[in-house]
């Protein structure tokens, strides 16, 4: 087999390939088979007529047809293998000769990663947040657990910021009630966002019994987003009370004993989230920098996949949510335009960070062990509530670990890049890099070694299976 290579596009090749006819023989000796088990010949059991009736019955022109389609993949393949080729997406085919018994070549078309090296990153120059939990930050998480032990008392007035009352609401359009917009004996605290717009300034002031009318737009129902005349009564006014910040608080809302300790957890806790907050946020700004350093074409259709996936996973939320893209826009504040562009713009960091990641694996010579296998499993089973041996199957199944080599690649690659880099926070101070390795790569996650072997029992097997071809899987990865 001879393969041809044009570069049309800093991101796009065409492949010419011609292939000896002989080697076509094991497809047509496959093709006549089948083909054998569909006719029926006087004489011949199903699957035992000779190749001569069959030409004869079907067409000699069939029976290449069916060889070439089912030798096509495997010569492709084998093609971009031989040419070391990282493409992208599937390929457009065409069949430009095909002489019985003589020759047969075939062109291929097909996006492929731009070629590039990774620049040098060695201390490469990150700041993340400073990590420091103020008083203030202590006070509000305090007062947010204070909320969760608040009482109700009735209140004998109107009804005031943070009151929780009870109301009745009801809509009309024209003069006409709209059915599927009136509740009752709703439970709401005054000043709530997210709430029908205006409903917060009519109901302050409203004692109990009392009702007003007021003008807004309906957001869920048959009439959503059409403005209406909506009229909430309130029925209840309850005084919201929270206990006191003191030790018998702590006593009662955490396994403290006293005020002060249950302020110190609350303060580590932040500080906890703080550093790990630090920890996404160097991986987010390691790759930033490196991307900034790195300019290459980027292929139109993986920008557009990417995009279109992006809108995908915008819509299932928004549905989810019951929002129109319309009313995610108005919440934002932002025009179709800029909300595309956005859209635009991170999809194609998105694209060319994942390039970045794919090189840099290669250059650095990065493998994937069965053991990370199972442990990127387990951690996303975990986000995702799931069993780990559920999700481990599943990608098992759906033939979907060589997109987790892939995927534990990049993470191996973005981690050596994080490795490397100069990081430090706001104030000027550098950070710990060994705290910030073990952390992200999980050594501080306490996994429990049961669940972890039972995910790898199922991965191995799969892992193992898919070992000869991965690295061609990993140069297919968008």
């Amino acid at each position: 087999m001879k393969t041809a290579v044009e570069e049309l596009t800093p991101t796009r090749v065409k492949l010419t390939i011609e292939v000896p006819f002989e080697e076509l023989k094991p497809s047509l000796d496959k093709a006549y088979k089948e083909l054998a088990k569909q006719v029926r010949l006087k004489g011949f059991r199903p699957g035992k007529a000779p190749a001569a009736l069959i030409d004869q019955y079907v067409g000699r022109g069939a029976v290449l047809q069916e060889a070439v389609n089912d030798a096509l993949p495997g010569l492709y393949g084998k093609a971009v293998e031989e040419k070391e080729l990282f493409v992208l997406g599937q390929p457009d085919v065409e069949v430009t000769k095909l002489d019985d018994g003589k020759e047969f070549e075939f062109t291929a078309e097909v996006d492929v990663r731009p070629s590039f090296e990774v620049p040098e990153y060695e201390g490469l120059p990150v700041t993340v947040d400073d990590a420091t939990v103020t008083e203030e930050e202590v006070e509000e998480t305090l007062g947010n657990l204070r909320d969760r032990f608040a009482t109700l008392t009735p209140a004998e007035r109107p009804a005031a910021e943070k009151d929780n009352v009870t109301i009745d609401l009801s809509a009309a359009i024209d003069g006409e009630e709209v059915e599927d917009a009136a509740t009752k004996g709703y439970s709401y605290e005054v000043g709530a966002e997210g709430a029908i717009e205006g409903l917060n300034e009519a109901i302050v002031g409203l004692a109990a019994g009392e009702s007003k009318t007021f003008s807004s737009t309906l957001v869920a129902g048959s009439r959503k987003g059409e403005a209406a005349d909506v009229t909430v009564t309130v029925s209840k006014v309850q005084n919201k009370e929270l206990p006191e910040a003191d030790d018998e608080f702590a006593q009662l809302a955490s396994e403290f004993d006293t005020i002060d300790e249950l302020k110190d957890d609350v303060r580590k806790r932040l500080a906890r989230q703080k550093s790990m907050n630090q920890v996404g946020q160097a991986r987010d700004k390691a790759l930033e920098a490196l991307l900034e350093k790195v300019e290459i074409p980027l292929p139109d259709s993986v920008v557009a996949n990417e995009i279109a996936r992006r809108n995908e996973q915008l819509e299932q939320q928004l549905s989810y949510a019951g929002l129109s893209r319309e009313d995610y826009l108005t919440e934002e504040e932002k025009t179709a335009e800029e909300f595309e562009a956005e859209i635009d713009d991170a999809a194609r960091k998105a694209v060319k960070g994942g390039f970045i990641l794919d090189q840099l694996a290669l250059q650095e010579e990065l493998g994937v062990e069965n053991e990370e296998l199972s442990e990127y499993v387990v951690t996303q089973a975990m986000q995702m509530g799931l069993p780990p041996q559920q999700l481990a199957q599943y990608l098992t199944e759906n033939n979907q670990i060589p997109a987790l080599v892939a995927e534990v690649l990049r993470s191996k690659a973005l981690n050596l890049i994080v490795e490397h880099v100069k990081i430090s926070d706001e104030s000027g101070n550098e950070l710990d890099l060994d705290a910030l390795r073990k952390e992200i790569n999980g050594e501080s996650v306490d996994l429990e070694a049961e669940t972890v072997e039972q995910a790898e029992e199922i991965t191995e097997e799969a892992a193992a299976s898919t070992e000869e071809t991965a690295t061609s899987d990993e140069k297919t990865e968008a």
